[in-house]
């Protein structure tokens, strides 16, 4: 697998370097390493991203009403259970960020458990995909925010209900509000990396059968990983479109 991955990585830096390349100098941007400016991880993410694509593709031919079948179930189990978490966290007016929750929830699964793999590194375990999804779910919450009450009105939350100390709680809430992403990263990317490190140590250290231990308890990680960035992501986002009356 890891050999696929490798040439499929040549291959993409074969085709798209240059113009990612000038869109990065465009930007102010100095690739590393501009004859490959396109990584393993990249690529890892793009396959992840393909298979999200084609699986709902599938599930949207094999839509039947009278005959599901096992790809419809799987979407279903997966749409009432985003569903259900949702309802319970956000409340009232969660539909409209269904696709986007169940989308981020389904990748970052898919991600952690590419580390199940035979020497294929966890997309996750690598910082800037963390990053990358903390940004991702920070812009999205605060772009809902500020639709759902308005500029002024969702900054106003920020000031706390005493007047004289807005200014400090306002300084207060910006600095948590960015601790939010650094948190959502360095959590997501810290257990994936203790979990191949982990998994890692099973399979050079134990006999053939003890390893599956190790994939055993990535998995698990990988799931728990996956629905904790999701469940945040929820809280942060119901904090963010609630009304005033609701805070």
């Amino acid at each position: 697998m890891l050999i696929w991955i490798i040439s499929l990585t040549h291959l993409l830096n074969h085709w798209f370097a240059i113009p990612i390349d000038e869109l990065l100098f465009a930007l102010g941007i100095h690739p590393l390493h501009p004859a490959q400016p396109i990584s393993n991880t990249l690529t890892e993410e793009l396959i992840v991203a393909a298979v999200m694509v084609i699986f709902f593709v599938l599930v949207r031919l094999a839509l039947s009403v009278e005959k599901p079948g096992k790809v419809q179930h799987l979407a279903e189990m997966t749409h009432e259970f985003v569903e259900g978490q949702a309802g319970q966290v956000m409340g009232h007016g969660f539909e409209p960020h269904m696709p986007v929750i169940t989308c981020l929830l389904v990748f970052i699964l898919l991600c952690n458990c590419m580390g199940l793999l035979p020497h294929v590194e966890t997309p996750t375990s690598n910082p800037v995909v963390p990053l990358g999804l903390a940004l991702f779910a920070f812009v999205y919450y605060n772009w809902n925010g500020v639709r759902a009450q308005g500029i002024f009105g969702y900054f106003k939350h920020f000031m706390g209900p005493v007047g004289w100390l807005a200014p400090l709680m306002f300084l207060i809430e910006i600095i948590s509000h960015l601790a939010r992403i650094l948190s959502l990263t360095v959590r997501l990317f810290a257990n994936m990396l203790a979990s191949d490190m982990i998994t890692l140590i099973f399979f050079s250290m134990f006999p053939l059968a003890l390893p599956v231990v190790g994939l055993g308890l990535h998995l698990f990680v990988a799931i728990i990983q996956a629905y904790i960035f999701m469940l945040l992501t929820m809280i942060y986002l119901g904090l963010a479109t609630e009304h005033a009356e609701q805070h």
